[in-house]
């Protein structure tokens, strides 16, 4: 599981970048740059813990991540102008992030007891794409997740595998499983710019008519 932990950090670590940079796009006072990150980074996960009556929630009963998140908005804000020529490494780091955040969600709904599968699909995405909704809300922006890319998809993807594996191999296994599929398809999205189609609006054509 210390591979997990690290990945854990990681993805808290890329989540608050994510959120800290678009706070410092949309012009916000630093206040504003780190609670957006903190939001990004932390939000899913108290979303989850509220959901399934796990109180407090976990990312604020255990500082550490709150911390890891504080720190790494305070970089952003220092080095904003150097982290944001790194947009592969952020993107990679952003799908690692999804892919265990999506894990561990799942992965505390079973831990808590549910076995429904669409609970624990449901507590894996919202774990993954929680705290990106919000922030996105935040700053009165579509939410990412709700756009062309192929995000919230990997998410379930990754989610259904967990639940396919967990009772065939050991709940480390099935969480690593789980990883590994969704930052698969996630990487596979931005690499070969996958995307989820949109609805064609067909143009309103209005006749005119003649006045007599």
């Amino acid at each position: 599981m210390f591979l997990i932990e690290a990945f854990v950090y990681l993805g808290t670590i890329a989540f608050a970048i994510s959120g800290s940079l678009v706070g410092i796009k949309k012009d916000l006072d630093i206040f504003g740059v780190i609670l957006l990150g903190l939001t990004t980074a932390l939000g899913g996960g108290v979303i989850r813990d509220l959901m399934i009556g796990n109180i407090p929630p976990t990312n604020l009963a255990d500082p550490q991540y709150f911390l890891v998140s504080l720190v790494a908005s305070l970089a952003t804000i220092k080095f904003h102008d150097f982290i944001n020529k790194l947009s592969y490494p952020i993107n990679f780091s952003d799908a690692i992030g999804l892919g265990v955040f999506t894990a561990v969600g799942a992965n505390a709904a079973i831990n808590s007891g549910y076995t429904q599968p669409f609970i624990i699909v449901a507590m894996g995405l919202v774990t993954g794409i929680g705290g990106g909704v919000l922030r996105d809300v935040f700053v009165r922006e579509i939410p990412f997740v709700f756009r062309k890319e192929i995000y919230g998809i990997a998410s379930i993807a990754g989610s259904i595998t967990l639940i396919l594996t967990y009772y065939l191999f050991t709940p480390t296994i099935s969480l690593y499983t789980c990883l590994f599929v969704t930052l698969t398809i996630r990487i596979l999205a931005i690499k070969k710019k996958w995307n989820v189609p949109i609805v064609q609006r067909k143009p309103n054509v209005h006749k005119k008519t003649a006045n007599f």
